[in-house]
C-alpha cells in the first residue's frame, strides 16, 4: 500500500489506424520513464475508428502484448483504450496492466452516438474498481465524462481515470465537467486526451489534467506532446474528506443497468 501515487500522462499526437507506428512512438517517449502508472490517451494505438472490422484487435494481439511488455520493462502500470474484437462484437475497452499482466479490464458503456459509435461497437454493462498500490482507481472512456450518474463516487475510488478522444471544438464542455466530477465526486481526475488532427478532420488539442478533490487543477497540459508527471496523495483525499464530508450526505439511489 502506497500513500502516494505517482502518475505519468502522456498527451501525444495518434497516427491513424497505425499501431506499429504509434507503439514505437510512445516506446520511444517511454523508454526511460520511472513511475507506477502510465496513463495514454482512448484508442492510442489506432485514434478514435469507427472502422472497427479494420483496426481492431484481440486481447492476444499486437498492442495488448506491447501493454504486458512495457509493465513489465518499465516496472509500473499502464492504461488506455483500445478497439478490441471478441467473437462478432467490438469493444472499446480500457485496459489496466501491471508487471504482472492485465489486471482489469472496461468496456465503454457510453458510446457516442453523434459519432456513430454505438452502430458499430457494443457497450459495456458494467464499471469496475481497479486497486493498485492501495488506491481505488475507476476507469471511464471519454463520453462517460457527460453522465455524471454513471461517475458517481459512494465511496468506492480514490481516483478516477478519463481517456479520450476528445475534439477541440467541444473543449470548453471538457474542461468544465472534469472539474464538476472531481469536486461531486471528491476524488482526484486524471484526464489524458490525444493531440492533432484525424482522418476524419477532427482537430484535438489535449488539454490533459489532473485536478484534486476540491476541484483545483494541479496540471494543465495545453497544446503539443506532453509527458507529465505528478504524485498524488492520499492525505489529500483523506483530510478533504474528513473535513467536509459531502459523500456521505449524498442521496441514496440504485442505478438500473
Amino acid at each position: 500500500m502506497s500513500d502516494s501515487l505517482n502518475i505519468t500522462l502522456v498527451q501525444s499526437n495518434v497516427v491513424w489506424s497505425n499501431p506499429s507506428k504509434n507503439l514505437e512512438h510512445y516506446t520511444t517517449k517511454l523508454n526511460k520513464v520511472n513511475t507506477d502508472l502510465i496513463v495514454l490517451p482512448e484508442m492510442f494505438a489506432t485514434g478514435f475508428c469507427t472502422t472497427p472490422p479494420i483496426v481492431a484487435e484481440t486481447m492476444e494481439g499486437l498492442s495488448v502484448l506491447w501493454m504486458i511488455d512495457m509493465a513489465k520493462k518499465l516496472n509500473c502500470a499502464i492504461c488506455g483504450s483500445l478497439s478490441i474484437q471478441e467473437n462478432t462484437k467490438f469493444y472499446n475497452r480500457f485496459i489496466f496492466v501491471t508487471p504482472q499482466g492485465i489486471k482489469a479490464t472496461y468496456d465503454k458503456k457510453h458510446l457516442f452516438s453523434y459519432g456513430k459509435e454505438d452502430q458499430i461497437y457494443s457497450a459495456g454493462k458494467t464499471n469496475s474498481t481497479i486497486n493498485y498500490k492501495g488506491w481505488k482507481i475507476k476507469p471511464f472512456i471519454c463520453y462517460d465524462l457527460r453522465f455524471p450518474v454513471w461517475s458517481r463516487n459512494t465511496d468506492d475510488y480514490d481516483l478516477a481515470l478519463y481517456v479520450a478522444n476528445w475534439p477541440a471544438k467541444r473543449s470548453f464542455a471538457w474542461n468544465q465537467l472534469l472539474i464538476a466530477r472531481a469536486i461531486e465526486n471528491m476524488s482526484y481526475v486524471v484526464a489524458v486526451n490525444r493531440i492533432g488532427k484525424d482522418n476524419n478532420n477532427i482537430d484535438y488539442k489535449g488539454d490533459s489534467k489532473v485536478i484534486n478533490a476540491l476541484g483545483e487543477t494541479l496540471i494543465n497540459l495545453k497544446g503539443g506532446e506532453h509527458l507529465s508527471q505528478i504524485n498524488i496523495k492520499k492525505k489529500h483525499i483523506k483530510e478533504t474528506r474528513s473535513k467536509f464530508g459531502f459523500l456521505k450526505d449524498g442521496d441514496s439511489f440504485r442505478l438500473n443497468k
